[in-house]
This record gives C-alpha cells, structure tokens and sequence, in this order.
C-alpha cells in the first residue's frame, strides 16, 4: 500500500526533520525552510512532533513539499494553527502510492497516536448487539461483548431503547427459548431437561422437551433474520397466510393470534422511518459546523428503511474545512456500526477514501435527495439544540456574576444595567471622557458615549467627572431612559466623591448604586465610608469591574488619540496667517502629513492651492525652518 520512506535517525535523511528553533511561531528557521525544500512533490502524510518527542499532529498531502511548507510561510493562520506551528520541534513524512492511500495511513495514525490537534471522535462507547446464537434451537439474546464463534451479532445498535424495542417485538411474535442448555437430539431423547414457567406462559413451545421440532424453529429463525436485516416482507407474508389459512379451516381464534402478531409488524413498521423500498443499503451522512464545533448525521438504509441515526458533536481543533472533518468520521463510523453499504450520500464533496467498490455522491434531486436533507436537518437541529445550550449556559453564568455583585456590594436589585466612566487628557489638552455600558454582565456597544469636556479647563479630573455624569443622567431622565442600577467611576474618592454629587444635584440620589475603582491595589470606594472595600481578588465581581474599567479606558484613549492627532496636524497649518481652514484640510487629505507638504516644490505648491497661498507656505516654512535651527 504504503512506501514508507521515514528514517530512524532524525539526522540521516531529509524525512525526519529536526526544528531548531523552539521559539519559532510563525515561521521556520533557515536550517528549516532547507530541509522542507528538499521534501518530495509527492503524496504522503506528515508528522509533527512536539516536546518530549510526542506526535502532535498527522497530515495527509497531494504534495508533500507544498503542504508542509504552507504552514511555516502563510502569515494568515488562525491562532490555532500558529500555535500549532510553534510547537512544532521535529517533522517525519512518509511516501504513498496514492491520495487515497495517504488518507488511510493518516487515519490509522490518528486512531494509534490519538495527536492533541488532530481531530478524533473518542466516543468512548461500547455499543450492544443481538447474537443469534449459532446452537441448535438458536438464542437472541443483547450483548456488548463480540466473540467469534458464538453466532451472527447485529448491530450495533447506537439507540438501547430502539434495540430493546426490535427484541420485544420478535418475542412477542415468535415463541424462542431463553434457557442456556444444550439441546442436543442425545440430551432431548434421553429426557435430560423439563419445560419451565417460559413454557406454561406460552413464551416457549418447549423444545427441551421435544415439544417442539427443529423445522418449524428455524422457520421462525429465518423470519428474525429477515426482520433484523430490515425486510418485513417474508415474516409479514408468514403471518398473512397462516392467517387466512386457519380462518378457511374455521381455527378463527388461531386466526385472530395471526392478525394480533400481524398488526405488531405493522405497528413496528409505522414507527420506522420508511423511504423507499427500492432503495437498499445506503449511508447518509450530513455535516454542519460552527467556529467551534462541527456536528455529524449518520443514517443507515436498510431494504428501504433508516435502521440507525447518530449525531455526534466534535471539537475543532485547527479551524478544519467540513470535509476534512467528514471524511475521517465516515470512515471510522463505518467501521463502527459495521457498515457494508456500497454508496455513501453526503452534503459535502470528500477526498477519494480508501473503500474499493463504494461510491460517494452529492444528490441534488429524487429520493437520495430527500435523505440527504432529513440528515441535514437531523444535524443543523442537533447545532441548533448545541448553541441553545451554550447560551443557556452563558445566561447562567451572568445571572450568577450578577448575583454575586448585589452579595458583595450589598444591592437592593440583581445589576443588570451598569455603566463606567472614565477620563482622558494629555497634559491638559483635548480632555475627553468615555463611558461604557454593560446590560446582564455583557458588552452593550450601542450605549457606549464619547464625551467632549466643555465646562472645565485645564487637567482637572474630579470636574471633568461631575460634568459627564451630570450630561449623562440628565440626558436619560430627559428622555424619560432607564437608569442603570450601578454606576463605576475610575477613580478613588475624589472622583467618587463628585459623581455622587453630580447625581444628588440632578435629584436621583438612591436611584442607583455608585462605586470607585482605583488602580493601585483595585480598592472598591463606596459612598460615605473613608476605608475602601477590598472584595477578594479572585472574584467575579471584581473582575468585571476591572474588565468594564479597562475598556472605558480603551474606549476613551482611542477617542483622545484620535481627536488629538487630527488637532496637532491641523494647528500647524490653520495657524499660518493667510491660510484658511478648508485650505489647510484640503492639503492634509492629500499628503496626510505637514512634514510631506513642506518636501513640496515652489510649482507643486502653485498647482495645489495658486500663487498667493503657495508663497504664505513657502515663507512660513523657511521662517520655521530657520527658527528650529
């Protein structure tokens, strides 16, 4: 199958190549980027080790050289992969024949390494069967356990309720021993066995004691096998003319025991998912992923029936497209649920897979179509049930953040709305203020607010508070808004203190809960007590805190950057005398900075803004000039 060209010495061969650059996140060494160039344009899969020399990752590849280089030179890797590739310390590769060969060493590599970034449905189940045993008067009986030489196991069953369901059934409708003797024709004849309670109930037709003759035993056998493999057709016949035979001969209460046994399987029947009867041994899978997950449908077709489904939910691990996530599960749930189905249906096109004698299709119309789509939406319900579930989760959470900050800042009411202010200035110029707002525990981005600093002048951080916490609340009573249950200024007393008196001014006082957060050793000030509150570090209420503290102040560093750069670059200019506000705009827009108008020629000024203004920038530039020098 294989032609396997890995070395045992890392240092004798190009196929195992030694990462000498353990710090290496994004791209490989010099030694490194060498050493890949000299791996083969051709099919095989790859190996990743990490420290202590583990298999980190297993790859398969069209092209060898090209696969493996694309994780050292591509810059656009998700975070994922770049970790991987920082891990990455010594590369093996092995040759194959063909693309599906690569895909089978690659999967048997994954299943015996079980690699931490590779992709593995690790169920870790043990499904059960049924054994029709291979005696003489044969058993069905459930079992987890498969031993060669006991009989025919069917199976597995993924639904124990469904399994358990089918074995009632049969039992109801034929009359099978459950005792473990053996009933050899030497053992009946020589009267070693006596019917039990089974036998007196009518559960059993006692072939321990010769009750009953082995012909008519392996007719009802004959029939369990047919009804295992899906087919109700031979047993429901069964039941049919023994029914009308035993009404013609006036036996109308064994007549009605028939159609009683005929009903069940049609009961049964009704309860299965029928689909077409033309089609026969089918496998269906679907896929649908998320940026976290991805979710697989597996349906098996029997003789035109769905004899077993499955959804499964596996973890992603580097970002995979959904059909290098399928491709490896079909094969593995195949093997799983001992599937023989020669055509595999799926809503994602696969590479070749090493299966002689299977087809895989995309049906676009008909009945395959059809159930395509009922595994699709088995899979996209099963994502849809996944994602509630995780937000179910997520709420749980918040609520409980919430509940432990009304515990530890003693609340009236759970916090569901609280907002942070934070100020910004640099050396007293373009002084701004920033407020966010977070509504259950999370970001809410449409109620952030920048604010300008109109009344005070100067560094002055304790007005500057009292000013936007006064704009602020009286807009929202203006607009008769909801007010926040608590508001966190970033700050010590001093800026609590005006916050507070900013809210008692405006006569809301009582309506919501106020704190300060300083820096130095995260103290939480409340109101009307000198000594702060110091709520443990590991809290999530203090984390929180700190969490909304830091993006009010992201929020308004990024506010004052802005309104500060874009005021220096237009000071200069809109200073000369002569020179306009829309003139200086217009040459800031086209040559972005100050530095690069003044690297413009005497004509070049003339053709932007004519003679007159172009002389004013060319003597204001050489009196500056001079002046610096």
């Amino acid at each position: 199958m294989a032609k396997n060209e890995s070395a045992s010495s890392a240092a004798s061969t190009p196929s195992a190549i030694q990462n000498e650059s353990a710090s290496s996140s994004s791209s490989a060494t010099a030694a490194i980027k060498e050493q890949i160039r000299q791996l083969p344009h051709r099919p095989g899969v790859y190996k990743y080790f990490g420290d202590e020399d583990t298999i980190i990752y297993v790859g398969k590849a069209i092209d060898l050289r090209k696969r493996v280089s694309s994780y050292f030179t591509k810059q656009d890797h998700n975070k994922k992969t770049q970790q991987l590739v920082k891990n990455i310390r010594r590369i093996e590769f092995t040759i194959v024949d063909s693309e599906s060969d690569a895909f089978l060493l690659e999967n048997n590599l994954i299943k015996q390494h079980q690699p931490k970034y590779n992709i593995l449905l690790k169920d870790g189940k043990t499904y059960p069967y049924l054994l029709l045993t291979n005696e003489r008067f044969p058993r069905l009986i459930p079992t987890r356990t498969k031993r060669p030489g006991d009989g025919h196991y069917y199976g597995p069953y993924a639904n124990v309720t469904g399994m358990n369901l089918l074995l009632e059934l049969i039992r109801a409708l034929y009359p099978l021993r459950t005792c473990t003797y053996n009933l050899s024709e030497a053992n009946i004849a020589a009267g070693k066995f006596k019917v039990c309670l089974e036998y007196h109930i009518g559960n059993c037709k006692g072939p321990c004691e010769g009750h009953q003759d082995e012909e008519t035993y392996n007719q009802y056998i004959q029939q369990i096998r047919q009804i295992l493999n899906g087919d109700l057709r031979l047993p429901k016949q069964y039941f049919r003319d023994r029914m009308a035979q035993a009404a013609q001969e006036q036996q109308y209460e064994l007549a009605h025991q028939f159609k009683v046994k005929l009903d069940k399987l049609d009961e049964f029947q009704s309860k299965s998912t029928i689909v077409n009867a033309n089609l026969t041994n089918i496998d269906v899978f679907a896929i649908a992923s998320n940026e976290k997950s991805a979710f697989i449908s597996y349906l098996k077709v029997m003789n035109g029936s769905i004899v077993l489904t499955q959804s499964v939910e596996v973890q992603k691990k580097l970002d995979e497209p959904d059909d290098e996530i399928l491709a490896p599960l079909v094969m593995q749930m195949r093997e799983e649920f001992e599937s023989e189905s020669k055509e595999i249906l799926t809503n994602v096109a696969l590479p070749p897979l090493p299966l002689p004698g299977v087809t895989v299709a995309q049906p676009q119309i008909g009945d395959k179509r059809k159930l395509l789509e009922l595994s699709l939406k088995n899979v996209l319900y099963l994502r849809k049930e996944k994602e509630s579930m995780n937000d179910r989760s997520k709420d749980l959470n918040e609520v409980r953040i919430m509940e432990t900050i009304k515990k530890d800042l003693r609340l009236t009411e759970l916090p569901k709305h609280i907002e942070c202010f934070d100020n910004s200035n640099f050396q007293g110029d373009n002084p701004v203020a920033a407020m966010v707002c977070f509504r259950n525990a999370r970001p809410s981005k449409k109620d952030y607010r920048h604010y300008h600093i109109k009344t005070v002048i100067g560094p002055n951080d304790f007005d500057s508070m009292y000013e936007v916490v006064t704009r602020r609340y009286r807009r929202l009573t203006d607009e008769g808004a909801s007010l926040p249950q608590l508001v966190i200024v970033d700050g010590g007393k001093g800026q609590l203190g005006m916050a507070v008196k900013a809210i008692k001014d405006l006569g809301l006082w009582g309506q919501m809960a106020v704190i300060g957060i300083a820096k130095r050793l995260e103290e939480i000030y409340v109101p009307n007590d000198p000594l702060p509150l110091y709520i443990d570090k590991k809290s999530e209420s203090l984390r929180l805190f700190q969490r909304m503290r830091d993006e009010a102040h992201r929020f308004g560093i990024t506010f004052h950057r802005d309104r500060r750069d874009a005021g220096t670059l237009k000071t200069e200019l809109t200073d000369v005398k002569g020179l306009g506000p829309v003139t200086a705009d217009k040459l800031l827009t086209k040559f972005k900075s100050v530095k690069k108008i003044r690297e413009l020629t005497e004509a070049e000024l003339v053709a932007e803004v004519g003679k007159a203004k172009a002389r004013i920038l060319i003597e204001y530039f050489a009196k500056t000039n001079s002046a610096e020098v």
